[in-house]
């Protein structure tokens, strides 16, 4: 697979919150941040976008369990757990998508009530890569936001992390974005690209 003119990548919520060492840890997620930072070299030396998404929750957010919700507090604005992740190597011209913003509205999915999808448009978007955390939630839905919206969409099996609250969560994540119409690769089906970038 040959990276392209019209291709982006595209992180999602590689926070420290996420981490292991964060407020709300997901398994082994700190694991995949050289996966991504291959990933990334890869974008970024071929010139192309490089979309990273995060949540970027008032202190007050809904989806707090203080406040109702789900889980515990996370990726508060303005704190190491919501900066991106201890590792990874983002490059100057990332553009950072902030999401859930809205301490009303829990959002998964980083074209929720973004910029994002407008992006897309302006940079003229025709294949997204996608990879980050959580599979099964802020992944799963972006991936199905995108397929909604026509792009062609590939999951980074190897760069990607489940919560899994039960134990198939991950898998049955993944099983449902193929079924919409991902791609789901790995990194050795764009690595040999790398002969380009010498």
């Amino acid at each position: 697979m040959e990276l392209k003119q019209g291709d982006c990548l595209i992180i999602i919520d590689m926070q420290n919150d996420f981490m292991p060492w964060g407020s709300l840890p997901i398994p082994d997620a700190d694991k995949i941040i050289p996966v991504l930072n291959s990933y990334i070299e890869l974008f970024y030396k071929k010139g192309l976008p490089i979309f990273a998404s995060r949540d970027w929750h008032p202190s007050n957010h809904c989806s707090f369990k203080e406040n109702g919700g789900s889980w515990p507090s996370h990726c508060v604005q303005h704190t190491k757990g919501a900066e991106f992740a201890d590792g990874l190597r983002l490059p100057e011209n990332v553009i950072v998508i902030l999401k859930a913003t809205d301490p009303e509205k829990e959002a998964y999915s980083a074209l929720q009530d973004t910029e994002l999808s407008q992006l897309l448009r302006q940079n003229k978007i025709k294949r997204c890569f996608v990879g980050g955390v959580a599979t099964e939630y802020c992944v799963l839905n972006t991936v199905l936001d995108l397929l909604k919206l026509g792009y062609k969409t590939y999951v980074l099996s190897d760069a990607i992390k489940g919560v899994n609250i039960n134990p198939k969560d991950e898998e049955n994540a993944l099983e449902e974005m193929k079924r919409k119409g991902a791609g789901v690769i790995v990194t050795e089906s764009i690595c040999p690209l790398s002969k380009y970038y010498v």
